[in-house]
């Protein structure tokens, strides 16, 4: 079994792809979308996947680095792990992007010891290939979705957006299954 891992970052401003946001009416709508704010804000959010739930939010620091990384890992990551059962915790293997935070000695050290020959990322015993998000089902599915719905509406405070992430994250693991399911039909299809 393996943790899927990755990060991702939220902001005031949300998503938005002008490219798919047109809008065809017999007058004009007059339409706008604040972009920029006086007050910016933003938070760093880890998040895992394993077997049948998932794991985390997490909220990171803003600069994310090898000692901060592996201070989550062995500080946070073991709470956030406590409610899998424990045969899932002994065998698990994780996984971890090419993320400088995770390249970094202190927590390859780290990783050799408490998952020896059971983790998968750059420097480690199995290689992850640069450049691949679309492998991970985080990526694949979790943060488009998340954002989604954490930015169906306008986020006024850091405060709200870290909250809009936990509730979000909340409500989709009570509907884990529709991520499983398009997740392996993706993979049966490749």
């Amino acid at each position: 079994m393996i943790l899927w891992t990755d990060e991702a970052t939220f902001t005031r401003r949300g998503i938005f792809n002008s490219h798919n946001s047109h809008v065809w009416a017999h007058n004009n709508p007059h339409t706008t979308r604040q972009r920029n704010f006086q007050h910016e804000f933003r938070c760093n959010v880890w998040m895992g996947m394993l077997h049948d739930r998932l794991i985390g939010p997490f909220f990171l620091p803003d600069r994310l680095n090898g000692e901060s990384f592996r201070r989550f890992l062995s500080n946070d990551l073991p709470i956030l792990m406590e409610n899998v059962p424990l045969q899932f915790r002994q065998n698990s293997w994780i996984q971890l992007d090419g993320c400088p935070s995770h390249y970094a000695r202190q927590v390859r050290n780290w990783l050799d010891e408490h998952y020896a020959h059971r983790w998968i990322g750059r420097g480690g015993p199995v290689f992850w290939p640069p450049r691949s998000p679309d492998l991970t089902p985080l990526d694949f599915y979790l943060w488009g979705t998340l954002k989604n719905k954490v930015y169906s509406t306008e986020v006024i405070s850091l405060e709200d957006l870290k909250q809009r992430i936990t509730n979000s994250v909340t409500e989709m693991q009570e509907n884990f299954q529709e991520c499983r399911t398009v997740t392996t039909l993706y993979y049966v299809d490749v």
